[in-house]
């Protein structure tokens, strides 16, 4: 989605717009956003939408018939309008942080036991995974965050690119998560964080490891067969 601006830069935390369409005078769609829309078990980002001075508060932001929806808090922006989006770089900063561990941790998993996420949820405060484990060792676990602690001292970088889907589908651990990638999507994007892990992901991350800062386990649950979740927090 060339109109998507976070794909290629997830530091982008301010930029120029026009609205295309506003549904129920709160909808509101854009020629280009950086604003990610809640999905892939990362949240939506917040903030404003600005005209002529006047802010309009960005309260949510979905995917909507293939394009992305910003609801605003008050009404007032119509198509045609010239905006500024700037979004709350605090909370966006934070769920890259949390985002790029997930892949650490799923990475670490995968390839020492082959497992595969079955949900996720990222948050503020912890962020839920849950895996495909047979057995429930919470020691193995924090084994695992001690792993995913060690190679974020290496600082390694992280890379996005984008691959044809036929091509990337022939490399092993391209896909963590079980039953994702929808049949339609032909062109992939690849994160990498280059030796450790590489992924189709459509979210946001940070560039380099030592930006994540220290993992630390919160706790783990058994959610029945074959299915743990695990609770993690940035320090």
């Amino acid at each position: 989605m060339e109109s998507a601006l976070y794909m290629n830069d997830s530091y982008l935390k301010e930029f120029e717009a026009a609205v295309e369409s506003v549904k129920d005078e709160k909808f509101v769609v854009l020629d280009r956003t950086a604003f990610y829309p809640q999905g892939g078990g990362q949240p939506y980002d917040t903030g404003f939408l600005i005209k002529d001075n006047e802010e309009y508060p960005v309260v949510s932001v979905r995917k909507a018939d293939g394009r992305i929806s910003h609801e605003v808090a008050k009404p007032g922006l119509n198509a045609g309008d010239k905006v500024m989006g700037k979004i709350d770089w605090d909370r966006r900063y934070r769920f890259m942080k949390m985002h790029t561990a997930a892949h650490l941790l799923s990475a670490v998993m995968h390839s020492q036991d082959n497992v595969l996420i079955t949900g996720n949820q990222i948050d503020l405060d912890k962020t839920r995974v849950d895996y495909n484990m047979a057995e429930f060792d919470q020691e193995k676990i924090k084994q695992y965050i001690e792993k995913v602690n060690q190679i974020i001292k290496q600082d390694l970088p992280v890379k996005v690119s984008y691959m044809d889907r036929d091509e990337a589908m022939k490399i092993p651990g391209m896909v963590k998560l079980a039953g994702a990638l929808p049949p339609d999507v032909r062109t992939l994007r690849i994160v990498e964080i280059p030796g450790v892990d590489m992924q189709a992901d459509g979210g946001t991350h940070v560039k380099s490891l030592a930006e994540i800062g220290t993992v630390e386990f919160v706790k783990a649950e058994n959610k029945g067969k074959d299915n743990r979740r695990v609770y993690y927090t940035l320090r």
